[in-house]
């Protein structure tokens, strides 16, 4: 088969409304974290915002004028995110290697959890009660091994963490951007955000890690924190308030960061972009 039938076979095979699908995807992303971050930074200046995770969010959304139909826009918008992980788990478009592969896999499906919590809310069949973390913790105590798969999530969490900080500080997450579409102040404000947004989601999956270590070492469920507890541990901290604004802050960036990607991100299959 030549190289213009392969390219060909792709285009057949991949069709653009899934790469718009997945943009949209990210921006959904980028909302979810956006939104976290300003009721986290609300609840540190003490105008009435909380510390709260992804699925009290959405709860929050509810709330809101016109929040069930924001919450379908974002449980869609989700949708697209989790097939594009799916596709670069399943068909490997950037050449990862398996351990990526099994990441990407993982993300789908955590975000496949959060699009089904949107939208089961926006369709005002309420919503799972208690710590979601706890729970999950709770049933893996009560397998075989449970206490060693549960450290293990802790450690890879962490792993991830330092990964995205690692990122987020060098700069590295630029050569995710197609940089000769971005005008200058869209590569600065790329730069800015992926910077701290990146470092500061680095920290907080860092704290998360590390509660699911400790469940693991101490074997209770009630250790286990998702985002909503490591951004309550932060603000127990001495200064905490001001962690805790600062780490909102780069949550909201993050979210900004997400939706850049959503606009100018490679996502190519093969010689397709």
């Amino acid at each position: 088969m030549t190289s213009s039938s392969q390219a060909s076979e792709a285009k057949e095979e991949i069709k653009p409304w899934i790469r718009r699908f997945g943009r949209f995807g990210y921006m959904a992303k980028g909302a979810v974290y956006g939104i976290v971050g300003v009721l986290a930074f609300m609840a540190a200046i003490g105008v009435g915002g909380k510390t709260t995770g992804t699925s009290g969010m959405l709860r929050s959304l509810a709330g809101v004028p016109f929040g069930e139909i924001l919450l379908w826009l974002v449980g869609i918008g989700l949708i697209g995110y989790i097939v594009w992980d799916f596709i670069k788990a399943i068909k490997n478009p950037q050449n990862k290697g398996a351990i990526s592969r099994i990441g990407y896999a993982v993300s789908g499906v955590i975000y496949g959890a959060l699009a089904f919590n949107a939208i089961k809310i926006a369709m005002n069949a309420g919503s799972s009660s208690g710590n979601s973390e706890q729970t999950m913790s709770a049933k893996l105590l009560s397998q075989p091994f449970g206490q060693w798969i549960i450290g293990a999530i802790g450690v890879i969490i962490i792993g991830y963490g330092l990964y995205e900080l690692f990122t987020g500080v060098t700069g590295r997450f630029m050569k995710k951007f197609k940089i000769g579409q971005m005008d200058r102040h869209e590569q600065n404000v790329a730069r800015k955000s992926g910077k701290m947004g990146l470092t500061a989601r680095g920290v907080v999956l860092g704290l998360i890690g590390y509660f699911f270590v400790q469940t693991a070492l101490t074997a209770n469920p009630d250790q286990a924190k998702g985002l909503d507890g490591a951004l309550s541990e932060l603000a127990q901290k001495p200064h905490g308030q001001w962690i805790l604004g600062v780490v909102a802050l780069g949550l909201i960036l993050y979210g900004v960061y997400q939706i850049i990607r959503g606009r100018h991100e490679h996502m190519s299959f093969g010689k397709i972009k």
